[in-house]
């Protein structure tokens, strides 16, 4: 929804008749892999195979992004955390195991 909130936000912005921009919708806190499995596996409440590797040649250390623009030019703000979405991708699975043709 936050993703979504913050395209709306960005139409909005276009249609008022301002230049196009780039900018990051994100939360603006880092998110470890081992804090996603555990968000994801409280959220399904099944444990998540994982292996801890050496990592690959071109692998990145870190990433991250900068919403403050986002905040700034179009007053966008998260409103959910890692958990919600956890939830919510597993609720949205759950209910449609074979995709969006399921209805």
């Amino acid at each position: 929804m936050d993703l979504a909130r913050g395209h709306v936000l960005a139409v909005v912005y276009l249609l008022a008749g301002n230049d196009s921009i780039t900018l990051n919708l994100d939360a603006g806190c880092a998110v470890s892999v081992l804090e996603m499995i555990a968000a994801f596996e409280q959220a399904s409440g099944q444990k998540v195979p994982y292996d801890i590797c050496p990592r690959r040649p071109g692998d990145v250390a870190s990433v991250y992004a900068d919403a403050s623009h986002a905040r700034e030019v179009l007053g966008f703000e998260t409103a959910f955390d890692v958990a919600d979405m956890c939830r919510d991708a597993w609720r949205w699975q759950s209910q449609n195991p074979h995709g969006y043709g399921d209805s």
